[in-house]
């Protein structure tokens, strides 16, 4: 989730009252009608958003809490793809005040280990503006995704503030590939960039498995310029499929670093299964893939 996401759900003012006094059901029956202008059909869900917001009620494992935190994933990531997949961690802290810099190297990253979007990238620590930093996590340490999105996942992650080694591809940024995996087979994804540069708006790709463009957008534009094939994207396929098994749907992210791949994140929810596909064929097309699993309450 990022952007305009988050400026649509802002202007959406009456969940913030309405998500505490409904059930988890009805509240995501009225987002989901705030946002696609149609009732959710959750008796018999055809379309990838409307199957995320079913798992979302009926596919509730505490252990995916595990799988969505940061630091705490990286430990199970290791144990199945090798600790040289692992981007190293230098520390983790409870709150922005108790961050170490002292021990930081010069180049960092400092990430939520709980959402998306907040983050920090350090190139001098003698330039860092620490009281900026420590208003921008404390604020997003508040950040519930349990709450506001019900992705139930986050209910079992302790917010904390993760410092990673800063990591950079040859575009001299760090792509994200990005697998969509359904029962543990990637059918499509998507490459993001522009991410981290000022005053650009972020780009979304769509590639079949055999790295062909798709003709989709989904809440960011494609990229003008032609995304090369990364040289490692077989063998990333081969890692989303071990890291996917066993899970209805998730989202993989991983980077690759001169033929070096890195694992991102697991991601249960893309865009909480709020933003549109654009056409939307590709909305029942990529629900088509989702085999919902046996209903839990």
């Amino acid at each position: 989730m990022e952007g305009s996401f988050f400026d649509k759900v802002r202007r959406n003012a009456w969940k913030h009252i309405f998500r505490h006094f409904v059930s988890d059901e009805t509240y995501l029956r009225g987002l989901y009608r705030s946002f696609f202008g149609r009732p959710l059909n959750l008796d018999h869900p055809q379309t990838y958003c409307e199957k995320l917001q079913w798992l979302k009620l009926y596919d509730r494992h505490p252990e995916y809490g595990t799988l969505v935190d940061k630091e705490a994933v990286k430990t199970h990531v290791a144990s199945l793809i090798g600790e040289e997949h692992i981007i190293p961690t230098y520390g983790v802290w409870d709150r922005p005040e108790d961050i170490d810099y002292d021990s930081l190297p010069d180049d960092f990253v400092l990430k939520a280990t709980h959402n998306s979007g907040c983050f920090v990238i350090c190139h001098d620590k003698t330039k860092l503006d620490k009281q900026r930093i420590n208003k921008k996590f404390r604020r997003a340490l508040k950040a519930d995704y349990a709450d506001t999105y019900k992705e139930y996942p986050y209910a079992y992650v302790k917010p904390r503030i993760i410092a990673e080694k800063y990591m950079e591809d040859e575009s001299g940024e760090l792509r994200d590939y990005k697998f969509f995996c359904f029962d543990g087979k990637p059918e499509l994804m998507f490459v993001a960039l522009d991410r981290q540069k000022e005053g650009e708006e972020t780009k979304f790709d769509f590639y079949d498995m055999d790295f062909r463009h798709l003709p989709i957008t989904n809440g960011h534009p494609n990229s003008p310029v032609a995304i090369p094939k990364p040289k490692s994207f077989e063998k990333m396929k081969e890692i989303a499929a071990i890291l996917s098994k066993g899970y209805p749907h998730v989202r993989i992210d991983l980077y690759d670093i001169n033929g070096q791949i890195y694992f991102g994140e697991y991601t249960f929810f893309h865009w909480s299964g709020i933003i549109p596909f654009d056409p939307s064929e590709w909305d029942l097309k990529m629900g088509s893939m989702i085999r919902l699993p046996q209903r839990e309450k």
